[in-house]
């Protein structure tokens, strides 16, 4: 059974960082997919960025390109999601998942496991 347990929210100023973390277990991941996604208040489930587990290879929304990034850390099983310079329009429940497939994809219901989120809320 995969478990996908995120941590690392919190509040913070804007033009502040925060560091999500994305503890998984239950599997080899060599041949997953991981992502990050966001849901604010009434809002559709929106894609953050990806990396595939085995080449550490990222890609980004083009919202948070150039100050978020994403890394794996193979030895801990941990994915994680660096943000910098963050604005008040990044506040939403990050959630990280795990897609069965080196072929990453941006859409929510392309992957197969989620962890329970992490609130990032960030005040101007």
């Amino acid at each position: 059974q995969v478990q996908l347990v995120e941590s690392g929210g919190g509040l913070v100023q804007a033009g502040g960082s925060l560091r999500l973390s994305c503890a998984a277990s239950g599997r080899t991941f060599s041949r997953y997919g991981m992502g990050w996604f966001r849901q604010a208040p009434g809002k559709e489930r929106e894609f953050v960025g990806n990396i595939i587990w085995s080449s550490g290879i990222p890609n980004y929304a083009d919202s948070v390109k150039g100050r978020f990034t994403i890394s794996r850390d193979i030895a801990k099983n941990t994915v994680y999601l660096q943000m910098n310079s963050l604005k008040p329009e990044d506040t939403a429940l990050y959630y990280c998942a795990a897609k069965r497939s080196r072929i990453l994809t941006r859409t929510p219901r392309d992957y197969d496991y989620w962890g329970q989120g992490t609130q990032v809320t960030v005040s101007s």
